[in-house]
């Protein structure tokens, strides 16, 4: 009788073990459908990167519900719907399942971008029509959160902004605007509101729509489509920009329009969407770029979003042709991409955001 409960015991520790380590039911996946007005949701394993819909996903989202972004709480997510000029407050549940809460915060003309800092205190939001960016501090603790528009907004930029980024430690927020060449807007953030950064803006490459900063806060990317290039920074001290001398370092693929560093901060990734492909990156000690001899790694048509999960296991990839997510394992020890799986949707993810 002992065995047999001692085995038993072994059996739902083992069970308890794989339940924990899987984490299954708290990591999800939501991908933004502005054609259908959608928000896909989907579970993650993060044992293996691959991803079940939930019932009764999608759900309906704003008019072109365009960017996404979840707090750092993990509760709730908000969605910027450029077809109605506002911004929606959904409530995450303990199955991952969207909740909205109304009604819906005014911003300006077309919100395209949605940034947060790290400490989920503020939200920005890129309205492209009205060249603007709408600040608005959170309540995170109310109930239901709260959007508090903070004095002076909307900041008025003078551009259609096509990217935007927080720097990981909240005090700088890089917006890009196109041309040819194209620039990028750098403003420093005090308690939510953007200063211009002296010598701003600064000049980089045709057409930059792909923006990432390294976890470390020291360099900044751009990938830009229209060259197609890559332009590297240095982000000093009072958030200026310092091009590399070698930059912008020319791509041998096309049309790159998104980009992605793992946590680690080794390897970047570039979504090349007139190549059907994602190029590899080593970054060196001094942000310097080398391009991995496995890249590049086949994708979908038209990649043109990434986001990875909390362990850095699993690199998400939205196909804007033929519209799917796909989902990559990433090796830490090479920056090498293998393909998992690939899952259809209405129609092109144009953000994408996982709880962690």
């Amino acid at each position: 009788m002992l065995n047999k409960a001692a085995a038993l015991f072994l059996v739902c520790a083992s069970m308890a073990l794989w339940v924990g380590c899987g984490s299954t039911s708290s990591r999800y996946l939501y991908a933004a459908i502005p054609a259908s007005n959608e928000i896909v949701v989907y579970r993650e394993d993060p044992n293996s990167g691959i991803l079940t819909q939930l019932a009764g996903s999608p759900i309906t989202a704003g008019s072109a519900v365009q960017s996404i972004v979840i707090h750092p709480s993990n509760k709730f997510l908000f969605a910027a719907n450029a077809g109605e000029g506002d911004v929606s407050l959904f409530t995450i549940s303990a199955t991952g399942a969207l909740n909205e809460v109304t009604p819906r915060t005014p911003v300006g003309i077309t919100p395209t971008l949605l940034a947060m800092d790290p400490a989920g205190a503020f939200l920005y939001v890129g309205n492209s029509a009205s060249e603007n960016i709408s600040v608005f501090s959170i309540n995170a603790g109310g109930s239901p959160p709260t959007l508090t528009q903070v004095a002076g907004s909307p900041f008025q930029i003078g551009v259609s902004p096509i990217n935007m980024k927080v720097t990981p430690s909240g005090g700088f927020l890089y917006v890009t605007g196109t041309g040819s060449p194209g620039f990028i807007e750098a403003f420093s953030l005090t308690q939510g509101v953007p200063g211009v950064v002296s010598g701003s803006p600064f000049l980089t490459g045709a057409g930059p729509y792909g923006l990432v900063i390294a976890p470390s806060g020291s360099f900044l990317y751009i990938a830009n489509k229209l060259d197609p290039s890559i332009s590297e920074f240095t982000i000093n001290a009072d958030g200026s920009l310092t091009q590399f001398s070698n930059s912008p370092i020319g791509e041998q693929f096309s049309g790159p329009v998104a980009l992605f560093i793992d946590q680690s901060g080794k390897y970047m990734y570039v979504a090349n969407q007139g190549s059907t492909n994602l190029a590899a990156f080593s970054i060196g000690s001094d942000g310097a770029l080398t391009l991995l001899t496995s890249s590049p790694f086949a994708t979908g048509a038209q990649p043109g979003v990434m986001a990875a999960d909390s362990d850095g296991k699993y690199l998400f990839v939205g196909n804007q042709t033929s519209p799917a997510v796909q989902s990559f394992s990433l090796a830490a020890s090479s920056g090498t991409l293998t393909s998992v799986s690939t899952y259809t949707v209405p129609g092109a993810p144009t953000s994408i955001a996982l709880t962690h």
